[in-house]
């Protein structure tokens, strides 16, 4: 049998490259987070997150429309209110900023699947995700009233819920409330594996949710450790979540692949607000191709295993989707 002097490669035309390309990127995949501010005829740009604007209930169809346009089939919704209190009663109020969104997007937008952020760190006074007791979180007290913030998104249309507070026991306090309540059809996106990241400052501009002292080391995670996501992700499951989520995404996609090759759940990975920012300013300062790395860091996400992707550029990679540049 004669041998092959050296080895053969496919040539890398065009046509060879979607053929044999092991990672592909769908819009179906993509989530487009929203800021919602209590209020009306509001729609005013975030400085942190260029590109990006808070809107009042009543502007949410600007962006909306965008979303449809663009062919991104989701939302994550995130709540701004007129007033806070220590307990963060506007996050359960029925009239409450994306109670108010959510009512209006079902009317106008059926079409679009709309999921909710519940935490307490956007509604409450002190900027921690849940109720104090002295300067500490009171996990068992934070679990009640993540419990009346998920049950009145679910009234008001949202078809997932995403508790974000990082909460001990959060998602079988969820699951028992919507069960009981007659929701046990509306999913649970667990923020599963969320760290204590340095990458979430432009949202916490944004929502204006910084903690007024201390930190959130106590319930968020420590980026030195991965066997801990691995934990913390397996308590979800065992409580009933339906989809895990890693955040940030790109500094933990070492994360992102020891989760999915754990878990046979759906996986999101969040590529958060200052993932966002730093490609957005070197973009905008001439120093990178924005959409080129815009592209290449979602790739990278969703090749370390990602089902889902939330991210601020997804109606941007939607159209660079359209354009072939990524795919």
């Amino acid at each position: 049998m004669e041998l092959i002097e050296r080895p053969r490669r496919l040539r890398k035309t065009p046509a060879v490259r979607g053929l044999v390309r092991e990672t592909r990127v769908s819009k179906s995949a993509l989530v487009y987070p929203i800021f919602v501010k209590e209020g009306r005829g509001i729609a005013e740009p975030i400085p942190s997150l260029d590109g990006q604007f808070r809107y009042s209930p009543d502007m949410l169809h600007v962006e909306l429309e965008k979303v449809r346009e663009a062919g991104v089939p989701a939302v994550l919704l995130f709540g701004l209110p007129a007033h806070k209190d220590e307990c963060g009663s506007g996050a359960w109020d029925d009239e409450g900023a994306v109670q108010q969104a959510l009512r209006l997007a079902k009317r106008d937008f059926p079409e679009l699947y709309l999921i909710t952020d519940v935490c307490m760190c956007e509604y409450t006074s002190h900027g921690h995700c849940g109720i104090l007791n002295g300067r500490e979180v009171d996990n068992d007290r934070t679990l009640e009233v993540l419990a009346k913030t998920a049950l009145s998104h679910a009234r008001a249309g949202a078809d997932m819920v995403a508790p974000s507070d990082m909460m001990d026991g959060r998602i079988l306090a969820l699951r028992r409330a919507l069960d009981g309540a007659g929701f046990s059809d509306t999913p649970i996106m667990s923020y599963a594996v969320k760290y204590a990241s340095a990458f979430y400052g432009p949202f916490r501009d944004a929502a204006g949710s910084a903690p007024a002292f201390g930190d959130r080391r106590g319930y968020q995670m420590d980026y030195h450790n991965v066997r801990e996501a691995v934990r913390e992700a397996a308590l979800d499951v065992e409580q009933g979540a339906d989809v895990l989520m890693v955040k940030p995404a790109l500094s933990y996609l070492d994360v992102v692949r020891e989760v999915k090759s754990r878990f046979d759940l759906p996986l999101a990975a969040y590529s958060v607000s200052g993932e966002y920012a730093m490609i957005r300013a070197a973009g905008k300062a001439g120093l990178i191709d924005e959409a080129a790395v815009a592209c290449e860091a979602a790739v990278s996400v969703f090749r370390a295993g990602a089902d889902i992707l939330i991210t601020y550029y997804a109606k941007e990679l939607a159209g660079w989707i359209d354009e072939g540049r990524i795919g």
